[in-house]
C-alpha cells in the first residue's frame, strides 16, 4: 500500500468516515465513501501502469463491488481500516526517519574562517575546499579537512556511534557535524557540502528509506500470488453460491493491508536504528539478505588488525634493561621515516622515554640505520642482511628468539652496540580489540565458516588466524585475488547460503562488490568504502558486525511474527465468515479492527536494542 504523505487529507477523511459510521446517514456514507476511495483506486491503478500487483487492487475491488452493492457501511469500515493504516504507518515512518532529522539538527548554519589576521563568519553555505577554518570548543565542525594547526578533544559519535571523545592534532582528519569537545584547531576544508562523509550518510539512508522496500522478494511476492489466489477462490465461491454478500465478506476479511504497512515499516525503523550506531545499511535487501549469511570471509590489514606496525617484542641481551634498550633504539630510528622506525619511535613515546641526539647517523633503503651516540659508540639499527653485511655474530641463543619471532610471522629488527648484538624486536600489525571475542559471536549467530584473506605471509597469517579462531586462511594474496577467491567460495556452498565481506574499504572495493554482502568497516573518510559497501560501518569497531547480524535476525522474527499473526487473524475471520456468516460491514468492522496486531507487533523494532 502507498503511503501517501498528505496528512492533513489524512485527518480529514478519518474524521468524516467516522462521523458517517456515527450518524448513519446514506447521503453521507455514500459521499465520504467515494471520496475516500478515488485515492486507493488511483494507487492500484499506477502501481498496475508499472506493472505490480498492490493490496491497494484487492482493496479498490472491494470497495467497488461494496458501493455498487450499495454496501455503504462496509464501504466506509474499509476506508476507514485503509486510512488508519495510512496515518499510522506515516506516524511509524516519521519515528523512524528521527535519525535523519536529528543528524540534520547538526549541521552548523555559520563557520568562522581564517583570512590573513582575521577571523570572521559566513554561511557554511560559501565554504570553499582549501579554505582554513577555525573551530573552538562548542563548535560544529563543518567540513571534512585536516588539522593544521592545534590540538582538540573530538566527540564522533553523530559519525560513529561511539561516545568516547578522539584526541586531534596536526595531521589528523576531521569530519562534518562531530562536535569540539575542547580545544581550538585550525581546520584546512578538503570536502564541502555534498561531498561530505556527513552529506553522503544522509543520501543513503534517506534511499535506503525512499526505495522500495527491497522485500522485493518477501512483500511483493507475497502479494502478487495471494492477491491472484484470493481473486481466483472469489471467483469460483461466486460462481459456486452466487452469494455477491458472501464474497465481499471473505474479501474484506482477507484483505492484506495490515501487512503490506507492517512489514516496510520494521524495515524502515529498523535502518533508522542502525544509523544512530554509526551502521549504514543502503536498503532493507541488504538487512533482509544478512540474515542468511553463512560464510564470514575476512581482510585482515585494516579490519582484523589496525594497521598500523607495533613493537611486539623487546629481547635484551648482556643483562641490559629494556628501557635502556628502548632509549637508544628510537634515537636512532627517530633519524627515519620508515614505518619500522616510527613504530619503534611511538612505543617509546608510550613510555615517556627521552631521545638522544645520535651522530653521523646512515640510513641504507632495505637494510636499516648506522649511528653515535656522544660518547662515541657505536650502534646498528636493522635487520639480519644489515648485521650480516657489518660481520656480527649470532650466537646459538640469539638464534633461538630469531626463529620465535620469524614462526610468528613478525619483521624482525637487531640493534648492536659496539659491533655487538644487544637486542631484538619484533615487530606486527597489532588485533584490534576485541574481534576474537566478536567472531565467536558471530558463531552463535549461525556463521559456519569464517576465512580470512591477506597479502602477508604464510607465517603472519597463520599466526593471527590461530590467535582469533580463524577456520581457514589465505595467504600472499593481490587485491584482484580476493575477488577470485570470494567467487570460487560462493560456489561451492549449499544453495541459499550466502557470503558477507568484511573489508576496510581502501583497496577492497571489487571483493566488496563481489560478495553477496559486502561490509566496509572504519569507512569514516572511505569515499571508495561507502560507495562500494551494502553496510558501512563508520568506526572500527569489529563487533558492529554481530550488531548488524544479530539485528537482521531480530527484524526476520518480527517478519515471521507479523505474517503469522496476519495468517491468524484471517482464519479466525474466515471462519466467521463461512461459520456464522457475518455481514459484509462486520467483516470490515473485524478487519479494521485486526489490522494493528501486525503493526503494533512491528513497532518492538524500535525498542530493540543494540549488544555492541
Amino acid at each position: 500500500m502507498k503511503i501517501f504523505d498528505h496528512t492533513r487529507l489524512n485527518y480529514l477523511l478519518l474524521f468524516a468516515l467516522i462521523l458517517s459510521l456515527i450518524f448513519r446517514n446514506d447521503y453521507f456514507l455514500i459521499i465520504v465513501g467515494i471520496l475516500a476511495t478515488i485515492p486507493v483506486a488511483l494507487s492500484a491503478v499506477k502501481s498496475l501502469f508499472h506493472r505490480r500487483i498492490t493490496v491497494d487492487l484487492l482493496a479498490s475491488i472491494a470497495l467497488i463491488v461494496s458501493l455498487l452493492n450499495r454496501e455503504w457501511g462496509s464501504a466506509a469500515f474499509i476506508n476507514l481500516m485503509i486510512t488508519s493504516a495510512r496515518i499510522f504507518a506515516a506516524y511509524t515512518e516519521a519515528r523512524a526517519k528521527k535519525a535523519i532529522q536529528s543528524l540534520l539538527k547538526l549541521k552548523p548554519l555559520t563557520v568562522k574562517i581564517k583570512q590573513g589576521n582575521r577571523i570572521i563568519e559566513i554561511s557554511v553555505k560559501s565554504i570553499k575546499s582549501g579554505q582554513t577554518i577555525l573551530i573552538e570548543t562548542g563548535d560544529r565542525v563543518p567540513i571534512d579537512g585536516l588539522v593544521i594547526s592545534g590540538h582538540a578533544s573530538i566527540d564522533q559519535s553523530s559519525l560513529t556511534g561511539e561516545s568516547l571523545p578522539i584526541a586531534k592534532k596536526t595531521g589528523d582528519q576531521v569530519f562534518t557535524s562531530t562536535l569540539n569537545l575542547s580545544g581550538t584547531i585550525l581546520v584546512k576544508a578538503q570536502k564541502v557540502g555534498k561531498d561530505t562523509n556527513f552529506e553522503k550518510i544522509i543520501s543513503l539512508m534517506e534511499q535506503a528509506q525512499n526505495q522500495k522496500i527491497g522485500i522485493k522478494s518477501l512483500v511483493d511476492n507475497f502479494t502478487t500470488w495471494y492477491i491472484l489466489a484470493t481473486f481466483a477462490a472469489a471467483i469460483l465461491i461466486y460462481l459456486s453460491t452466487r452469494n455477491l454478500s458472501l464474497v465481499l465478506s471473505i474479501l474484506l476479511v482477507t484483505c492484506a493491508d495490515d501487512i503490506a504497512v507492517a512489514i516496510p515499516l520494521t524495515y524502515w525503523a529498523a535502518i533508522a536504528r542502525s544509523a544512530s550506531r554509526g551502521i549504514i545499511i543502503k536498503g532493507s535487501i541488504y538487512l533482509e539478505t544478512l540474515t542468511k549469511v553463512k560464510m564470514l570471509i575476512v581482510d585482515k590489514t585494516g579490519t582484523l588488525t589496525r594497521g598500523q606496525i607495533k613493537v611486539l617484542h623487546l629481547i635484551p641481551f648482556d643483562n641490559n634493561r629494556p628501557t635502556d634498550i628502548l632509549k637508544i633504539a628510537a634515537s636512532i630510528a627517530s633519524v627515519s621515516s620508515h614505518p619500522i622506525s616510527q613504530a619503534i619511535v611511538r612505543f617509546a613515546s608510550q613510555h615517556h622515554l627521552s631521545f638522544f641526539s645520535p651522530k653521523d647517523s646512515h640510513e641504507t633503503p632495505g637494510l636499516g640505520i648506522t649511528a653515535r651516540d656522544h660518547l662515541g659508540n657505536k650502534y646498528a639499527l636493522g635487520n639480519l642482511k644489515l648485521m650480516s653485511r657489518l660481520h656480527l655474530h649470532l650466537n646459538p641463543h640469539l638464534h633461538f628468539h630469531l626463529k620465535r619471532i620469524r614462526a610468528e610471522g613478525h619483521n624482525l629488527v637487531m640493534l648492536s652496540k659496539n659491533n655487538r648484538i644487544i637486542a631484538l624486536f619484533g615487530l606486527g600489525d597489532e588485533l584490534r580489540h576485541g574481534v576474537k571475542t566478536a567472531l565467536e559471536d558471530i558463531r552463535h549467530l549461525g556463521i559456519k565458516h569464517i576465512i580470512m584473506l591477506t597479502g602477508d605471509n604464510d607465517a603472519v597469517a597463520k599466526d593471527i588466524s590461530s590467535q582469533i579462531g580463524i577456520d581457514r586462511y589465505y595467504s600472499n594474496l593481490f587485491p584482484q585475488d580476493k575477488l577470485k577467491i570470494i567467487q570460487k567460495l560462493q560456489k561451492i556452498l549449499p544453495k541459499g547460503d550466502l557470503v558477507a565481506f568484511v573489508g576496510d574499504g581502501v583497496n577492497d572495493s571489487a571483493a566488496l562488490a563481489g560478495a553477496d554482502i559486502g561490509i566496509a568497516m572504519g569507512a569514516i573518510g572511505s569515499d571508495s568504502a561507502i560507495e562500494a559497501a551494502d553496510i558501512t560501518l563508520m568506526d572500527d569497531n569489529f563487533h558492529k558486525i554481530y550488531g548488524s547480524i544479530r539485528l537482521s535476525k531480530a527484524v526476520a522474527k518480527i517478519v515471521k511474527e507479523d505474517f503469522i499473526i496476519w495468517a491468524g487473524v484471517n482464519f479466525i475471520g474466515l471462519l466467521l465468515v463461512f461459520i456464522f456468516h457475518i455481514s459484509p460491514q462486520t467483516a470490515a468492522a473485524y478487519n479494521f479492527f485486526s489490522d494493528f496486531f501486525p503493526l503494533l507487533n512491528s513497532l518492538r523494532i524500535l525498542r530493540y536494542r543494540y549488544s555492541l
